[in-house]
């Protein structure tokens, strides 16, 4: 156990020690100063000269997000298309088969929107050249996409009064060439030396000590591995993902990736106050967020420890802890902790399979996704904590007598209003698509619709209606971790997850951005006696207390009547 505990802190502290410089240098680097990856430069500006791109040009935040959504539209129809076709390109040396329409549908979208929430088997479902061309590609892509908003934000607040937030497509790819390029490769290579397959040879077949002819997938699985943590990604060479014994071979293995998709989400937040010239709100954001973080993850590891209580009235004690699902080499306490991870910052990826886990580890589960805001994925993670903020100064200021003001600016009724917009639209996807899903299966169940929904739960009861709660929520965080004990390689799910996935990523990328636009052009308001401070420790835990409160509100009867319910049945 205590060797447990201390491969988990282990991991904890070697990601607080790369992402703190990570962040410092990610801001000087966004703000134009110099730094040593100016040797890209030359790259940089041979890529815009033939793209035809000004980087240099300002862009207000409509233009901002016109070019943000533009090109992450084109790599829709690309990848969609590609993917249907895919079993007549090259590099297909197992002979994988095209995608339906409607899982390319839910793929390419999926992906594009930094969810990878895969209804297909990573080793079985694609070919090497679109796990390539669509997945790796977007892999990087839409993590740059979401860093690139951010920074966007960032800018909106640097100076007083501004109609500038800064050029998408300089952030963009400044994101690839400076951060997940450079990054990835040094991941890569510490996988690659560690067991992760790195060829393009096909599968490999050999005899088990129980006489069986067995075929194992390979591939450049190393490369993907690195991208899908450190762009918290998440989508899994392999169908098992990360708990499948070639993407994720020893205990060095499992430290690489958890530290990797923890370091840049961490960075981003040290990078906003430094950007900003704030560096005091910059380490009260990220002290909320740890201590956020914290409150999931100290439970989730204490549930998976505690094991079954139904075992235990056996008279047989669980002294390693829940086994089911997880991997003896890893153990429950490292998987506690990458599942609480995992969850708040968008990755999805798992090491152990989370329908295995305890009750109260799923409410965890799912409470990371559904505030989204604890760290976050790639950029987007400050973006979806600057709407709780925008709602806790709101609120501050009624309390106080005073017009709502953040960092100089006035916070009036249309930026309130675009922040509850945001606020209410996850769990109207979640709980609605729930319900729906909920209606069909017991209404239908027997219908012929490619999979009977009859078919769709592997459990039945408070358990199958978690199923379908984390497939929602998962979809509506960009998170691509699920539940599998949920049939979803069919019409409804496919097509009903892919519009809450496009849903879910953008509109809360527009609201801030935008927010943050129309505050940046606003008169600058000098700080005086009575203006509310927002780098204190007060107003970190307001705004702490509005995120429980808002999340608590909104989720908690659908996880009444699913996790917490099982939770008590059990006992």
């Amino acid at each position: 156990m205590n060797s447990e505990i201390s491969g988990v802190v282990a991991s904890f502290l070697i990601t607080l020690l790369i992402a703190v410089p990570l962040g410092k240098y990610l801001a000087k680097m966004f703000a134009g100063e110099r730094v040593w990856t100016d040797f890209m430069k030359p790259v940089e500006n041979g890529l815009f000269k033939i793209a035809g791109i000004r980087a240099n040009e300002p862009m207000d935040w409509k233009q901002f997000l016109k070019a943000m959504l533009t090109i992450n539209l084109l790599w829709l129809v690309y990848g969609f298309f590609v993917l249907i076709y895919q079993d007549k390109l090259p590099l297909n040396p197992d002979g994988n088969p095209g995608m339906t329409p409607d899982l390319a549908f839910n793929t390419i979208i999926s992906f594009v929107v930094n969810c990878d929430l895969q209804h297909y088997s990573g080793e079985s479902g694609v070919t090497y050249l679109t796990q390539h061309i669509i997945m790796m590609f977007l892999m990087f892509t839409s993590a740059a996409t979401g860093i690139a908003a951010a920074v966007g934000l960032f800018k909106a607040f640097r100076d007083k009064t501004v109609d500038n937030i800064g050029n998408f497509w300089e952030f963009f790819v400044k994101a690839l060439t400076r951060l997940l390029l450079p990054l990835s490769i040094v991941v890569a290579v510490i996988l690659a030396f560690n067991g992760t397959p790195s060829s393009y040879a096909g599968k490999d077949q050999f005899i088990s000590l129980q006489g069986d002819t067995v075929n194992v997938s390979r591939g450049p699985a190393a490369e993907m591995i690195a991208i899908k943590h450190l762009g918290t990604n998440g989508g899994g060479w392999f169908g098992a993902n990360s708990a499948h014994p070639l993407e994720n071979p020893t205990y060095v293995t499992n430290m690489t990736e958890i530290i990797s998709q923890m370091i840049i989400p961490m960075a981003m937040i040290i990078a906003f106050g430094y950007f900003i010239r704030r560096k005091k709100l910059g380490w009260v954001i990220f002290g909320v967020m740890t201590i956020g973080m914290f409150m999931l993850m100290i439970p989730t590891i204490s549930s998976e420890l505690g094991g079954n209580p139904n075992i235990a009235k056996m008279g047989v004690t669980q002294a390693t802890g829940a086994m089911e699902g997880k991997e003896v080499r890893i153990g429950p306490m490292a998987t506690g902790y990458w599942s609480t991870l995992t969850t708040i910052v968008s990755t999805g990826s798992v090491n152990s399979m989370h329908d295995s886990a305890m009750p109260l580890t799923g409410v965890w589960q799912l409470l990371g996704m559904m505030i989204n805001g604890f760290f976050g994925g790639c950029g987007v993670g400050i973006l979806n904590y600057f709407i709780y903020l925008i709602i806790a100064v709101f609120i501050s200021g009624l309390m106080v007598g005073r017009t709502p003001e953040f960092l100089g600016h006035k916070v009036e009724a249309r930026e309130v209003k675009i922040a509850a917009l945001v606020t209410l639209i996850s769990p109207l996807l979640i709980m609605a698509g729930t319900a729906i899903a909920a209606f069909v299966f017991s209404t239908y169940g027997n219908a012929d619709w490619a999979v009977k929904p009859s078919n769709w739960l592997n459990n039945p009861g408070f358990h199958g209606f978690s199923e379908m709660l984390y497939e929602f929520t998962s979809a509506n965080a960009n998170n691509g971790s699920g539940f599998e004990g949920l049939g979803d390689n069919n019409v409804f799910w496919n097509v009903s997850t892919g519009f809450v996935l496009i849903l879910g990523r953008f509109l809360p990328i527009i609201g801030p951005v935008a927010i943050a636009g129309m505050l940046a052009k606003k008169k600058y308001i000098p700080e005086s006696a009575g203006t509310l401070r927002t780098d204190t420790v007060t107003f970190g835990m307001m705004t702490l207390a509005v995120i429980l409160v808002l999340n608590a509100l909104s989720y908690f009867p659908a996880l009444a009547l699913g996790p917490l319910a099982e939770y008590f049945s059990m006992r």
